[in-house]
């Protein structure tokens, strides 16, 4: 049983977590200083670093459990051999997209701040390794989708449908409406939106093909 010192230990903890939430989520990573989140979380800036070493480290603590739960999502989903590659880009499309409208203020935090290329094999942070695995499942079912093999193409193709994500969850950010609301509303042209993307990826596969 916990004692009541690692009880209140935990307590400032949490606070601590959910003050640099409430502050990165309204001004952003850069704007926000340790001294303000302590004061946020009603404790001194010294306490912070008791816990935290600094603020990359409330990053962390933000930042990788959600990733890690949305990550596992995505690969259950990929290794799902009963699904077609369409129907895993859809419901990857999905997932992505609910995901991050239901973390509205803090989905750019979770996936920009202090990011590395998505091509970099070996990031150092460990955030930016969870977010690069992520990528790679888009990787991946690209190159089922398309047949294409590993390469700058297929890197390139997922860069773009990864904007085209991006695009979608920037587009209603600040949307007042409900995500089950902008499902229902428009999941039909998202559908149509990457079908189209993925019609032009093949477009222009084919014609790479037929001029060598």
């Amino acid at each position: 049983m916990a004692t009541k010192k690692e009880l209140r230990a935990e307590e400032t903890k949490r606070a601590i977590i959910a003050a640099a939430e409430k502050l990165f989520g309204e001004r952003g990573y850069d704007s926000v200083s340790i001294r303000e989140i302590a004061k946020e979380a009603s404790c001194s800036h010294t306490t912070i670093y008791i816990y935290f070493q600094d603020k990359e480290a409330l990053l962390h603590a933000l930042s990788m459990q959600p990733l890690l739960l949305l990550k596992g999502e995505l690969d259950t989903l990929a290794k799902d051999a009963f699904l077609s590659a369409d129907e895993k880009l859809k419901r990857m499309n999905d997932l992505f997209i609910r995901f991050c409208l239901n973390n509205r203020s803090m989905y750019a935090i979770f996936f920009e701040v202090k990011s590395s290329r998505v091509d970099e094999l070996e990031p150092e942070l460990e955030i930016n390794r969870v977010r690069n695995q992520m990528f790679n499942v888009i990787v991946q079912l690209l190159k089922t989708n398309l047949n294409l093999p590993e390469g700058e193409q297929l890197l390139s193709c997922s860069r773009i449908y990864f904007y085209m994500l991006r695009g979608i969850v920037g587009t209603y950010t600040h949307s007042e409406e409900s995500v089950d609301a902008i499902f229902s509303r428009l999941s039909t042209t998202f559908d149509h939106a990457f079908e189209a993307l993925l019609i032009g990826f093949d477009k222009q596969i084919n014609e790479r093909r037929a001029d060598t």
